[in-house]
């Protein structure tokens, strides 16, 4: 009978009118949802729009590249790494989309590119790199990725998948392993959810995209070679310091060799064109100098992810003694102190941060929650606001507001934080916390 319920061992499933429902929006879904891929031509399942991976990218990039310490001090590499990257943008599929590119303090070695075309370097790898079209190789590749449009594929599948089962997930990854934690201890929001772990078939065409950008740019192939002799090299070791890369960028022999083949034949007759070597090391003097202060910090970030602060601790401080204000070594030493509760010690060197880099965010949440530790709850409210200034769309920053304004007895205040941050996050130990305030001061009933 129509109404009867499909057999199973499920009292949940679907009646037959309700399941023949739902593959007939899938089916629409399927149609409506094809898009013609920039890069092959072919059909391709997609969800997202265009305009949806600028948005999303727009709203979230900037809390991954805070999560990253921010962009470079150092402003001229910054520069250079921009300007490198808009050379190459110009010669790929997707010419139109608003491509921005920077390097990101971060110490440990990776490189990722969100949707909308907002591609990082962190300073790990750029220290690995040996020329300027090592640096084109490494851009061009998560241009590959954009212009292959796979993390919005991804989030496409991901939509697909819980539309059939009923459920409502609007962005990929909360739900997903593979696309990461958003959230910190701290409450500073991140965006792995954005950062796919991509599968070997994305690496390859990825691969075979930046090398097409970058030969097209009028850089020798022989840069690519170098670049997946570096990570070929780095693949074999276990450094926490490299973790990450080869967990969303699969490195395998197999992949290594395509590349060179690729080099070897298809681009055989433009190995000659420059890799631009010199003016590499130029322009990355500077970071070269405090190479070791990196990876000093490199090691203290693996001893603080296996619990071991008192050993991470003469790390950063190692650190900071050959590049004082190294706004990553400051807010690392922080975050290194408050694991230890050693709270006027974080406070110091989270002042110390916001001092050298005060436009990055980061440092203004940890301040701020050193202080409510200390009970300076006017002070610590003033950190949040700035925090929110400077980086807006983190939900827990409601939190820690109300928090601040609960300390200085303003309660309605409070409260309306409170009830905003529950608007947007219903579950975790903050929002119980913030409900069971609304229900003692009388703005919820239980």
């Amino acid at each position: 009978m129509e109404n009867e319920q499909l057999r199973g061992v499920d009292d949940n499933l679907l009646t037959r009118r309700e399941f023949l429902w739902v593959s007939s929006i899938s089916a629409a879904g399927l149609m409506l949802g094809c898009a013609t891929n920039p890069v092959t031509g072919k059909s391709q399942l997609m969800l997202i729009s265009e305009n949806q991976e600028i948005q999303i990218d727009q709203q979230h990039s900037p809390h991954q590249f805070s999560s990253d310490y921010g962009q470079l001090q150092d402003k001229s590499l910054n520069n250079y790494i921009h300007e490198t990257g808009k050379k190459i943008a110009v010669m790929t599929h997707r010419p139109q989309m608003p491509y921005s590119f920077r390097g990101v303090n971060a110490t440990y070695v990776n490189a990722y590119a969100f949707p909308g075309g907002s591609i990082a370097a962190t300073r790990g790898i750029l220290l690995t790199l040996g020329s300027e079209a090592e640096l084109a190789a490494l851009l061009g590749h998560e241009l590959g990725h954009v212009n292959a449009r796979h993390t919005a594929e991804q989030m496409s599948k991901c939509q697909l998948t819980n539309m059939l089962v009923g459920g409502a997930a609007i962005l990929a990854g909360t739900q997903s392993s593979a696309l990461g934690q958003l959230t910190s201890q701290l409450g500073m929001v991140g965006a792995g959810a954005l950062l796919a772990s991509y599968s070997r078939d994305n690496e390859r065409e990825a691969d075979a995209l930046g090398l097409e950008y970058m030969v097209k740019s009028g850089y020798g192939a022989d840069g690519f070679v170098g670049l997946m002799d570096m990570l070929q090299r780095m693949s074999k070791h276990k450094s926490s310091a490299i973790e990450l890369m080869f967990a969303t960028h699969p490195m395998s022999n197999e992949r290594y060799q395509t590349a060179v083949t690729a080099v070897n034949n298809q681009y055989a007759s433009v190995k000659g064109l420059p890799l631009h070597r010199d003016r590499y090391m130029d322009q990355t003097a500077n970071l070269r100098s405090i190479k070791g202060a990196i990876e000093a910090m490199q090691k203290g970030e693996g001893k603080m992810a296996r619990g071991k602060f008192s050993e991470a601790e003469p790390l950063f401080k190692k650190a900071l003694k050959t590049a004082p204000k190294d706004y990553a070594g400051l807010v690392m030493m922080s975050k290194c102190q408050l694991a230890q509760k050693k709270y006027g010690e974080a406070k110091r060197f989270a002042e110390d941060a916001k001092k050298v880099n005060p436009k990055e965010a980061q440092a203004h949440m940890i301040a701020g929650f050193v202080k409510v530790h200390e009970k300076k709850f006017d002070s610590a409210y003033a950190d949040f606001v700035n925090y929110d200034q400077l980086l807006p769309g983190n939900p827990n920053t409601l939190f820690f507001k109300g928090l601040s304004l609960e300390g200085m007895n303003r309660i309605e205040a409070s409260a309306n934080d409170y009830y905003r941050y529950l608007q947007i996050v219903n579950q975790g130990d903050k929002a119980k916390y913030a409900y069971q305030r609304l229900v003692k001061w009388g703005y919820i009933k239980p």
